[in-house]
């Protein structure tokens, strides 16, 4: 009797492509694979694409690093990188297929190590057909950006027989003059179109809900301008310190490290005008006109602040001079409050204020879009003393979702209105699960789809914008403001004398 041979057990990571998946075979490389973002964000977010079945069907992925380690070694570390900092657990059969498709190249970042690492590349595109496209990812710190893209043109890893991509991490420069320097070292080797400068809040649902909310619905684009809103306050407060990141923030400060990159990109989402349509060149366009009609961040309209020892959440906290390695006399700021005007006809005369800070009462990222008041309220003065402003709330993180403030009588015999809220929450409107920010921009680096990704020009307007400040904060000192609190007084008195105050998150 004939017996029948044993099929293979089916690939589950081929099963076919869902939509809005990667199609075009790709080798994503992780310069600096064995770091802290490799771990805890890379490994883990294309893994979960995997698992979703969005990665293209011919795929493969080589870290690089100084580390020793062979393929299998490499697939370990990878596994319990995935077990620990997943958002899904690991599936056995699953791993198996994923495992195959990680490869590991120890060497330097010169040019020595480069051809080895292209030797690598061409057997794995013949082994994976990946067809020579390449998608660098540089998973290192900012000081080897340079020399890592200078190391690949000289051994043309940066003209591979497909496409070619770099994905570079922030920060993208140190000031305006840095951030060309920077520009002109990678230009030499790659293409504007091909640099892919990624800022992980862009990849938050929720960013870019932004978008959804503001140009699919035509109840709010209407009265989004200086005729129905009184002013916007964008806030990013985190309750941790500097933790073990000292040496690192005192060279960035609360500036360089949260308001050059991610609440100006939020900001300018918020404010820009509609695109012509949803593709990158389009959307960034106006998100580069906004920040060009933004004016430079100016002395006496900005508060540095610099947290104190006091609570958070119950438990003491330091000061920030008493952090491990920050010297006594450090004048760096750990927090800022500032008023930012827009120069052009949507937006003139509406101030928008921004917050961000280290040590504040709660992590919280949100924008609030105060409106106007009624011209005219014809009720009893004691029916409406408890009535607020409508305020239009987009919490980024966490509880992500939106808030619409608005006025309702209250359920009594006599005429009283107070302030209500209607509210949306992301995950139980949708009854998903949020997927991170990093495999988001992942999946888009392999597509190709630059959207999500900051544009040269709006790199160089945001540090225009705040260079000016940054310049005359070289001397004098922050404020001190008590750990758990919102911030320093003066950050009060800035919207105080405009008639405004904070929002309390």
């Amino acid at each position: 009797m004939a017996t029948t041979a044993k099929r293979p057990a089916p690939n589950p990571l081929r099963a076919g492509l869902r939509v809005g998946g990667a199609s075009v075979p790709t080798v994503f490389v992780i310069y600096g694979a064995s770091g802290d973002l490799s771990q805890r964000k890379l490994l883990p977010a294309i893994y979960n694409l995997a698992v979703r079945g969005l990665l293209p069907n011919r795929f493969a992925v080589i870290g690089y690093a100084r580390s020793d380690m062979d393929n299998e070694s490499f697939r370990e570390f990878a596994r319990a990188a995935v077990e620990k900092f997943s958002r899904t657990p690991v599936d056995d059969h699953l791993w198996q297929a994923f495992a195959q498709l990680l490869h590991y190249q120890s060497g330097s970042f010169d040019e020595e190590g480069f051809r080895v690492l292209g030797d690598r590349l061409e057997a794995i595109d013949a082994g994976h057909g990946t067809g020579g496209n390449r998608v660098y990812y540089l998973s290192t710190p900012a000081s080897f950006f340079p020399v890592i893209v200078q190391a690949m043109g000289a051994t043309r890893l940066n003209r591979p027989p497909g496409v070619a991509r770099v994905v570079i991490e922030k920060p993208f420069g140190h000031d305006l003059v840095s951030a060309r320097e920077l520009a002109d070292v990678v230009h030499r080797s790659f293409r504007e179109n091909q640099i892919y400068r990624i800022d992980h809040y862009l990849g938050k649902e929720t960013v870019q809900n932004i978008f959804a909310f503001r140009f699919a619905n035509a109840i709010f684009e209407p009265v989004w301008n200086n005729t129905h809103v009184d002013h916007v306050q964008i806030t990013v407060g985190e309750s941790i310190g500097v933790e073990h990141r000292a040496a690192f923030y005192e060279e960035t400060g609360v500036v360089r490290d949260i308001v050059q990159n991610h609440l100006l990109q939020v900001f300018s989402l918020v404010a820009m005008e509609p695109p012509a349509a949803f593709d990158a060149d389009p959307i960034r366009d106006e998100k580069a006109k906004l920040l060009r009609a933004t004016k430079p961040m100016t002395l006496e309209n900005a508060v540095r602040g610099q947290y104190g020892d006091g609570y958070v959440a119950g438990e003491q906290a330091a000061a920030y001079l008493d952090e491990p390695n920050v010297p006594p006399d450090s004048n760096t700021p750990t927090y800022i409050a500032a008023r930012l005007e827009i120069g052009n006809w949507r937006w003139a005369g509406t101030p928008f204020y921004i917050r961000a800070g280290k040590r504040l009462a709660k992590r919280v990222t949100e924008v609030a879009v105060q409106f106007k008041r009624p011209p005219h309220l014809p009720f009893p003065v004691d029916a409406v003393e408890q009535l607020e402003p409508n305020a239009l709330v987009l919490r980024i993180q966490p509880d992500e979702g939106i808030s619409l403030r608005f006025g309702a009588k209250s359920p009594t015999p006599t005429l009283a209105l107070r302030t209500v809220n209607m509210d949306f929450l992301y995950g139980s409107a949708f009854l998903a699960e949020v997927p991170e920010a990093y495999e988001t921009l992942i999946l888009d680096a392999v597509r190709g789809d630059g959207t999500l990704f900051t544009r040269q020009d709006s790199v160089e307007r945001s540090w225009e914008i705040v260079d000016p400040l940054l310049e005359q904060w070289r001397k004098g000192a922050p404020q001190v403001y008590p750990a758990g609190s919102w911030g320093p007084d003066l950050a009060d008195e800035l919207l105080s004398r405009d008639g405004r105050r904070w929002r309390r998150p």
